[in-house]
């Protein structure tokens, strides 16, 4: 898998993605459209670096753009596609529906689409621990029924592994999806609880605690998930010989299709997550309590016995020392 096309290469997990790949010594071909979800300077400041490898190209387009992405296909031959790009966040898809339509839907369609048609070996993409919904049993397993989202996100990507799996039947692609759990770290999203409150906090400014604090998070340091999605793309999934249409597994597949979850495998409490941003800024935080937001759950904990088994890796680090790092981080960008 030398040749290798990131889609969402300027985003948090992409840009590591790349980085890591690049080092590695294979080509890659970043797609960002650089959008103001969040902003744009930021994920400028990461395309920067990837720049700086010989290997990096960038290609400067929309997914859902019918025309561009087949044509990108066609002119690079990708043995391996890892599609990272969408309309993120839960909140913002009570606002603008529409935006997860085009990126999270037409975009990937554009993406199997050429999967199927240039030969590409291998799909991993992007889908979302949000996918569990309405689900309570705990820890959240790929071989539970994920059919109750309770946002609009949740089910774009729940539509992702279903889509997915349509093209692994009909066109044999191998696709493996990747459910994240609370992903956070440097360079991490603007958007995000962790970035959102060490700011606040260094701005003397209060942080917005949803649920009155009552919440829990898989949360997931970035060099886990890189190392997890590493091992991934270069095996590839088989088909399931036990699968059975009478007792349908939902993790697995007849067909070369599998999902996994990548997380933490234990669920922090979100006050704990704030108590320790609070003790590496040397700051405490004034906190207002708000309501459970519509589309957010009370809490994420990801089985990832899956993930163990076939890639040999389990995510482990803490978040004493992934908050660390991310405040070492951004007192270093932003000269705190």
């Amino acid at each position: 898998m030398d040749n290798i096309l990131i889609t969402g290469a300027a985003g948090f997990i992409g840009f590591h993605l790349a980085k890591r790949l690049l080092a590695e010594g294979r080509t890659v071909v970043g797609l960002d459209n650089l959008n103001d979800y969040y902003d744009p300077v930021l994920k400028r400041a990461r395309l920067a670096q990837l720049k700086s490898f010989p290997a990096f190209v960038h290609a400067h387009m929309d997914l859902a753009d019918r025309t561009a992405v087949p044509r990108l296909f066609a002119e690079h031959r990708f043995d391996a596609v890892v599609n990272l790009a969408a309309q993120a966040g839960v909140r913002y898809s009570l606002i603008n529906p529409h935006s997860y339509v085009d990126t999270n839907l037409v975009g990937f369609v554009n993406i199997l689409e050429g999967c199927r048609r240039h030969g590409v070996r291998h799909l991993v993409y992007a889908s979302s621990s949000s996918v569990y919904g309405a689900n309570t049993r705990m820890p959240f397993s790929v071989h539970a029924n994920v059919d109750h989202p309770v946002s609009l996100y949740a089910a774009s990507k729940k539509a992702n592994e279903l889509m997915a799996h349509t093209y692994s039947h009909l066109f044999g692609l191998p696709a493996t999806g990747l459910r994240f759990f609370t992903v956070y770290g440097p360079w991490g999203r603007p958007d995000m609880a962790l970035f959102l409150f060490t700011r606040a906090i260094l701005e003397d400014r209060p942080i917005d605690v949803f649920n009155n604090g009552n919440m829990e998070r898989d949360f997931t340091y970035i060099d886990d998930i890189i190392e997890g999605v590493c091992r991934v793309i270069d095996r590839l999934p088989a088909p399931n010989p036990q699968w059975t249409g009478d007792d349908p597994d939902p993790a697995t597949s007849s067909s070369p299709w599998r999902v996994y979850n990548i997380g933490n495998n234990r669920k922090e409490k979100l006050m704990r997550y704030i108590e320790v941003l609070e003790e590496c800024l040397g700051k405490t935080a004034r906190k207002n309590f708000l309501p459970m937001q519509p589309g957010d759950v009370p809490a994420t904990y990801a089985d990832v016995d899956d993930l163990v088994r076939d890639i040999g890796f389990k995510p482990g680090t803490s978040i004493e020392e992934g908050i660390r790092r991310f405040v070492d981080w951004y007192r270093e960008y932003y000269r705190v």
